[in-house]
C-alpha cells in the first residue's frame, strides 16, 4: 500500500527442467502473435484465449524457473550491475520503478534501454515487466499525466470522461519511456472522509457503483495504449482507518461478508469486464473470508474468492513483499514461498534492494525442491505470466 513520499520500509536443489508452461517464456519473436492481446477476455471462468503453440522445451535452471515470478527493485538512478547480471542470467520477471529511480523521462528511458539490452542476452525470450505506480495526483513516479488524483476524477463535472482521460494519459506516459505495466487503478471504496484511502485521494468515491464505473473506464482507456492495468487492493482497503497502513504494520478489517462482497469487491466486476490484466492483493486480514492470513497469503481469498467465485483468470501480484503487515518472523524467502503457495503469481520485491529479489527466488527454488509448491501449480502461474509478458512485447519508448 505505497503512499506518497514514504521512505522504503524494510519493503537449491537443482530441479528438473521446466516443462511446456515455462517453455512458453523462452519462445522466439513469434510468440507475441500467439499470446493474448491486452484486451483479450481473461475473466469469470471464460477460456482465456488461444495459448502459445507448444515449442520444444528450453531447459531452465532452478533459479531461472523461479525468477520468472519475481519483480525486482533497486536504489537510486543507476541500476546496479547485480541487477543487470540477474536479468541477463534469466532470473528476473520484471522491475518496479520508484521516484528515486527517475530523474526525468530521458534518464529513465535510457535505464530501461539498459535493462532491455540485458534481457536480450537472457535465455528467457520474453519482454520484462517494467512497472510503476502512476495512479495520478500525489501518487505518480513519472512527471505528467495523470495529474488528477482519483478523488479529483470522482469530483469532476464529467467523472467518466476524466477517468478515461486519466487512463489514456497514464498509458501514454508509461509507454513513452518503455514501461508496460501500471500498478493502477486503485479500486478501494472509502468509507469516511479523511480515512486512509481518502486522505491520500486514492479513492474515486464512497459509492461502489461509481468506483466500478470510473475504474473500468480507466482500465479500458489505459490498456488501449498497450500498457497493462492492475486493479488493487483486492478484496479492498477502503474500510481502513486513517492510520491503518499495511506498509507499517498489521491491519485487520472487520467488514461482514455481505459488505465485503457488495461494497469492496463490487468494482472488480467492472474491471474484469474491462479485461484488466492484473490484480494486486492487499496485506490486510479479512476475518469474514480468512481470519488467519493476510489476503496475499490466503488461498481462501486468492483461489476461492478471486479466482473461484469471481472467475479472474489473469495475473495476481503481491503488494510490497517487505510490508510490515506480514509477521516479522518470516524471512523474504519464506514470504515468497508462502505467497506463491497461496496462489500469488508475481512477487513484488520493492525494498530497493536486489538481494531481496534474489532471496525471493531462493525461497521459490527451495519450495519447489521440497514440494511445498507443486510443479503443476508453479507452471500454471508461470504460464499466466508468460502470456502477459508476450502480449506486451510491442511497447516501445519514444525516446
Amino acid at each position: 500500500m505505497d503512499i506518497p513520499n514514504q521512505p522504503p520500509t524494510p519493503r537449491r536443489t537443482v530441479l528438473a527442467a521446466a516443462g511446456a508452461a515455462v517453455a512458453s517464456l523462452a519462445l522466439g519473436g513469434g510468440a507475441a502473435q500467439a499470446a493474448t492481446s491486452p484486451t483479450s477476455p481473461i475473466v469469470r471462468g471464460k477460456n482465456p484465449g488461444p495459448r502459445p503453440r507448444p515449442l520444444p522445451a528450453t531447459k531452465l535452471t532452478a533459479r531461472q524457473r523461479a525468477g520468472q515470478r519475481v519483480i525486482y527493485s533497486y536504489p537510486g538512478l543507476t541500476p546496479p550491475g547485480s541487477l543487470l547480471s540477474a536479468i541477463s542470467g534469466g532470473e528476473v520477471a520484471g522491475v518496479i520503478f520508484f521516484g528515486e529511480n527517475i530523474a526525468d523521462e530521458g534518464q529513465i528511458a535510457s535505464v530501461i534501454g539498459q535493462l532491455n539490452a540485458a534481457n536480450d542476452r537472457s535465455p528467457v525470450k520474453a519482454p520484462l515487466l517494467l512497472m510503476t505506480d502512476q495512479e495520478g495526483g500525489k501518487v505518480r513516479r513519472l512527471p505528467g499525466a495523470p495529474t488528477l488524483s482519483e478523488k479529483q476524477v470522482g469530483e469532476a463535472s464529467d467523472p467518466e470522461a476524466a477517468a478515461t482521460d486519466a487512463g489514456t494519459g497514464a498509458g501514454r506516459n508509461l509507454a513513452g519511456v518503455g514501461m508496460n505495466v501500471n500498478l493502477s487503478p486503485v479500486l478501494d471504496v472509502f468509507r469516511e472522509p479523511g480515512d486512509f484511502a481518502d486522505r491520500f485521494q486514492r479513492s474515486y468515491s464512497s459509492d461502489p457503483a461509481e468506483v466500478a464505473t470510473l475504474g473500468g473506464a480507466f482500465v479500458r482507456a489505459q490498456q488501449k495504449t498497450g500498457v497493462a492495468a492492475t486493479a488493487k487492493h483486492f478484496p479492498g482497503l477502503g474500510a481502513a482507518a486513517t492510520d491503518e497502513n499495511t506498509d507499517l504494520g498489521p491491519v485487520t478489517l472487520h467488514q461482514s461478508l455481505s459488505e465485503l462482497r457488495s461494497v469492496d469487491e463490487a468494482p472488480y466486476t467492472a474491471a474484469f469486464d474491462a479485461h484488466v490484466r492484473l490484480v494486486m492483493l492487499s496485506w490486510a486480514v479479512y476475518p469474514a473470508l480468512d481470519a488467519d492470513n493476510p489476503a496475499g497469503l490466503s488461498s481462501k481469498i486468492i483461489q476461492r474468492e478471486l479466482r473461484g467465485r469471481l472467475g479472474f483468470r489473469g495475473v495476481t501480484v503481491t503488494d510490497a513483499l517487505e510490508a510490515k503487515a506480514i509477521s516479522s518472523s518470516y524471512t523474504t524467502a519464506q514470504r515468497a514461498a508462502l505467497a506463491a503457495q497461496a496462489g500469488m503469481d508475481l512477487l513484488l520485491c520493492s525494498a530497493r534492494d536486489v538481494n531481496q529479489g534474489r532471496d525471493a527466488v531462493s525461497g521459490l527454488v527451495d519450495a519447489l525442491a521440497d514440494s511445498t509448491i507443486t510443479s503443476s501449480s508453479f507452471d500454471a502461474a508461470t504460464h499466466r505470466i508468460a502470456r502477459l509478458r508476450e502480449s506486451l512485447s510491442g511497447v516501445k519508448a519514444r525516446h
